[in-house]
């Protein structure tokens, strides 16, 4: 693949990515923002002292501080997702670029989010003490790690026993050997659990769905957004078919 097409494709990216962003972002808001301010609620009635001046409102927060985070992280998620679809179209089998983005985002989603997440999964406001913030963000990005690591190694695995084993059964190896090892992650990594005891669950229950759902939504529409832009730049349709004229027949 020549520079000026992996250049090309880095910018479906980004504007996939983009688009990606602005349908988390709905997610986000609608799902996630009602149960932080919940959160919120419960942390500030059990507080000491609310003498704390609020650096940035809480409607910033909500509206615009929200929608710059998720936007800005899809533009450069969708980049980098991008470049690993440049090297990864045709290396992961015959499929087409459409194809290949849809199992390159579900990959990385199971990957980079949801393996991370089923260990340290994600926290609401008012749980979590201060003095392990450091351990908890250095845990959870080591199992992070060890998941995108395994599961490129998971993938050479299934590529080099495909010849031996065929296609189904070398890919059911791969993934056996990649849920063994990352079983044993989660019993041999530390447990944190801070949530205090009258913390609603209802609530820290929701709250971790709807983190979820917002990865799904930001992975899931970049998959959809970026397969159709790679498809129609890689594998452009004729332009007799695509005007629906007719092909004039040889004589």
């Amino acid at each position: 693949m020549n520079s000026a097409t992996v250049r090309n494709l880095l910018v479906r990216g980004m504007l996939a990515g983009l688009a990606a962003g602005v349908l988390a972002l709905v997610v986000a808001y609608f799902l996630g923002e009602p149960l932080v301010d919940k959160a919120i609620g419960f942390e500030e009635a059990h507080a000491h002292s609310h003498d704390e001046m609020e650096v940035v409102s809480r409607s910033v927060q909500s509206t615009a501080g929200l929608a710059t985070g998720i936007l800005v992280y899809g533009v450069a998620f969708g980049g980098i997702a991008a470049l690993a679809f440049c090297f990864a179209l045709g290396r992961v089998g015959r499929f087409s670029p459409r194809a290949t983005a849809l199992l390159l985002s579900g990959c990385a989603l199971l990957a980079v989010y949801v393996v991370p997440f089923l260990k340290y999964p994600a926290n609401p406001p008012a749980i979590g003490d201060e003095d392990t913030i450091g351990k908890r963000t250095t845990l959870y990005f080591l199992m992070m790690l060890l998941s995108i690591l395994l599961a490129i190694a998971a993938t050479i695995l299934g590529k080099r026993l495909a010849p031996a084993l065929g296609t189904w059964y070398a890919t059911m190896a791969a993934v056996a050997a990649f849920a063994v090892v990352i079983g044993l992650a989660y019993a041999l990594l530390p447990v944190i659990n801070e949530v205090p005891s009258d913390f609603p669950a209802t609530v820290l229950w929701r709250f971790r769905l709807s983190a979820l759902a917002i990865q799904a939504a930001l992975w899931g529409g970049f998959g959809l957004v970026f397969g159709e832009l790679a498809e129609r730049m890689l594998n452009p349709r004729p332009a007799t078919a695509a005007s629906g004229q007719a092909v004039p027949a040889a004589h």
